[in-house]
C-alpha cells in the first residue's frame, strides 16, 4: 500500500519543463494522530529521493496554531486544537501564495511539541519545488475559510486509523509533553476526541481514503529550544 501511494505521488509531480502548472498542492487530512504528518514527511522524502532535493516541500497546518499567549488572551487555551484555535485565514493565504510565488523561497512555520508553540520559518518551499504536501485536521471542513482550500488541491486524501490506536498515540503525545497519565487521558477525552469526531464528518469531501501502517518516521529538523 505504501509503495503504491509513493508511486501515485510521484505521478503527481509536474514535469520540470512541461506544460501546465509549475507547482501542485496535495492535501492530507484526518483526525488527530491518524498519522498525517508522518505520512506527509515520508512522501516528501521519497519524492526528493527519486526526483532531487527540494522538488517536494512540506506545509504543516499545525504551524498555524495560535500562540499560547493568544489562546490565553481569548480564553481558549483549554480548547487548543479546535478549529478556532488556528490562524485559518493565514494558513489558507499561505496555500494560495505557494501556488503563485514560485520565483523565490517561501518560508513556512511548523509546530514544536517540545515548546508547545508554533515556530516561524522552520520549513522552506524552494522556487524549484513542484509538489507541496500539506496536512492538517480541518482541510476537508465545510466551514469558511477552510472550505476555500479544496479548489487548491490536486488531491485531498483522508488518512484513517482506528480510534483506539489514535487515542493511545494521543495519550502518549500528552505524556511526552509533560502531562501525567490522568491529565493526558482527560485532555484526550475533552479536546482531541471531539475534534476527531468533527473531522470525521468531512471524510466524504476527500478524494481518497488511505489506511497505512508502518510508515517510516522521517526525523524532522533539530531546532534549539534555547535551553
Amino acid at each position: 500500500m505504501l509503495d503504491a501511494l509513493v508511486s501515485d505521488v510521484l505521478d503527481l509531480v509536474p514535469p520540470k519543463d512541461g506544460e501546465g502548472p509549475h507547482r501542485l498542492l496535495l492535501g492530507l487530512t484526518g483526525p488527530p494522530a491518524a498519522g498525517k504528518s508522518t505520512l506527509a514527511r515520508y512522501l516528501v522524502h521519497r519524492v526528493e529521493e527519486e526526483r532531487g532535493a527540494g522538488v517536494a516541500g512540506y506545509l504543516p497546518m499545525d504551524g498555524y496554531h495560535l500562540s499560547n499567549a493568544q489562546l490565553d488572551r481569548s480564553g481558549r487555551r483549554d480548547r487548543k486544537g479546535a478549529p478556532d484555535t488556528f490562524d485559518a485565514h493565514g494558513y489558507v493565504a499561505m496555500a494560495r501564495r505557494l501556488m503563485v510565488e514560485t520565483d523565490h523561497p517561501v518560508y513556512v512555520p511548523d509546530y514544536d511539541r517540545r515548546l508547545h508553540e508554533p515556530i516561524a520559518a522552520r520549513h522552506v518551499i524552494e522556487p524549484h519545488t513542484r509538489l507541496v504536501v500539506t496536512e492538517g485536521n480541518y482541510l476537508a471542513s465545510d466551514e469558511m475559510p477552510w472550505s476555500d482550500l479544496r479548489d487548491l488541491f490536486v488531491g485531498l486524501w483522508y488518512v484513517e486509523t482506528d480510534d483506539p490506536v489514535r487515542e493511545r498515540r494521543l495519550r502518549r503525545r500528552q505524556r511526552a509533553g509533560g502531562s501525567d497519565d490522568r491529565a493526558a487521558r482527560e485532555w484526550v477525552e475533552r479536546s482531541d476526541r471531539p475534534n476527531g469526531e468533527l473531522v470525521k464528518r468531512f471524510r466524504d469531501n476527500c478524494t481518497r481514503v488511505v489506511r497505512v501502517s508502518g510508515v517510516p518516521r522521517i526525523r524532522p529538523p533539530e531546532w534549539s529550544t534555547g535551553r
